[in-house]
């Protein structure tokens, strides 16, 4: 059975748009703390939120948050 793991590109996003976590969080209505579990890969955010982060950056999801095999 494969099994999955989600990559996400919010640090590098966030650091070239010139955001701090907060900055982030307060954009999108969650924690700072959400924000660097995801960063870290320890939180995947609901469809919603990476929805919402994507438009932040002026991404599509795809470019934002990549599903790999492990």
């Amino acid at each position: 059975m494969a099994r999955f793991v989600v990559h996400n590109r919010v640090r590098e996003s966030r650091q070239n748009h010139g955001l701090t976590q907060q900055d982030l969080a307060d954009a999108v209505g969650v924690s700072r703390q959400s924000i660097n579990s995801i960063e870290q890969g320890k939180y995947i955010p609901s469809l919603p939120l990476a929805l919402h982060l994507a438009r932040v950056f002026g991404l599509s999801t795809d470019a934002l948050f990549e599903l790999k095999e492990r």
